[in-house]
């Protein structure tokens, strides 16, 4: 009886071994994804399969790439033909374009990605506010800026003055990189365009969206909310935002600054004065 007790422990003992042994080798495997969501000090932001940040640049809210030559040797495209993502993102949103250079390159919401040269680590952000024209790559931007060229309606180039030249302004965008204004007859946080039936909102659609993430150099309490005939309307430094029409939700279009004339319905930026009573 002992003989056998003694026998039976032993395979008791033997049989726990081998489960031990099972469940080392079946430890899943960490998963990885080309694309990734990781917390940092600026929150979270999108970074390769490594932790390494991604990155806009404020001169592409076009949707194209402006990044070439020397610039490359700072910011390297992130290149990708099928990327895997994080399950936690949105595949709708990311798409492919051929770099200038024949590369193919990753777009979020139609930012072009790259990375900073000067990240030594996963986790760094140093590429942030380089230039004033490079943010991290963040998923739920409700603001971003840009920089370009202004283009009116008219098909004339404009300066950040409304005058007629050539020179690249700063503005604000969505996160979509498409164009917010303001109204010169509109007071602080007081919309003096819109109808009370929402009859021209078309000509002006009002900017409505929640308040998340914004670059680091836009102060979020520079924004509030205003009700306008029981819809929200986001505003600026006092100014209420719209979209213009006919920019027709292209990216990056300024058709808006020279309508009627220019300076009537002006792009805004950090510059913008403060809306008087």
């Amino acid at each position: 009886m002992k003989k056998l007790t003694h026998y039976t422990l032993l395979s008791v003992m033997g049989l726990l071994a081998l489960s031990c042994n099972d469940d080392d080798n079946n430890t899943p495997e960490t998963v990885t994804y080309d694309i990734e969501v990781k917390e940092t000090t600026l929150g979270d932001v999108l970074t390769d399969d490594q932790g390494m940040t991604l990155y806009f640049f404020t001169k592409d809210v076009d949707g194209n790439s402006t990044c070439t030559g020397n610039c490359l040797t700072n910011w390297p495209l992130f290149t990708k033909t099928t990327p895997t993502l994080d399950p936690s993102l949105d595949a709708s949103a990311f798409g492919t374009i051929t770099h200038p250079s024949g590369s193919t390159q990753v777009t979020y919401r139609g930012w072009p990605l790259y990375y900073y040269a000067g990240d030594a680590a996963a986790g760094d952000v140093k590429g942030e506010n380089v230039g004033k024209v490079w943010f991290v790559a963040k998923t739920d931007y409700s603001i971003m800026l840009a920089d370009k060229q202004l283009v009116g309606n008219d098909g004339k180039n404009y300066l950040s003055d409304y005058t007629e030249g050539d020179g690249s302004t700063q503005f604000l965008v969505d996160g979509q990189g498409r164009t917010l204004y303001g109204f010169v007859n509109d007071t602080k946080d007081k919309n003096n365009y819109t109808k009370e039936d929402f009859s021209n909102d078309g000509n002006w659609p009002i900017f409505s969206a929640d308040l998340e993430s914004l670059p680091s150099t836009v102060d979020k309490t520079l924004f509030g909310e205003i009700d306008v005939f029981g819809k929200k309307q986001l505003t600026f430094k006092g100014w209420p935002l719209y979209y213009f029409g006919a920019d027709s939700t292209t990216r990056g279009a300024t058709k808006g600054v020279s309508v009627p004339r220019p300076g009537v319905w002006p792009i805004l930026n950090l510059d913008t004065p403060e809306a008087s009573e």
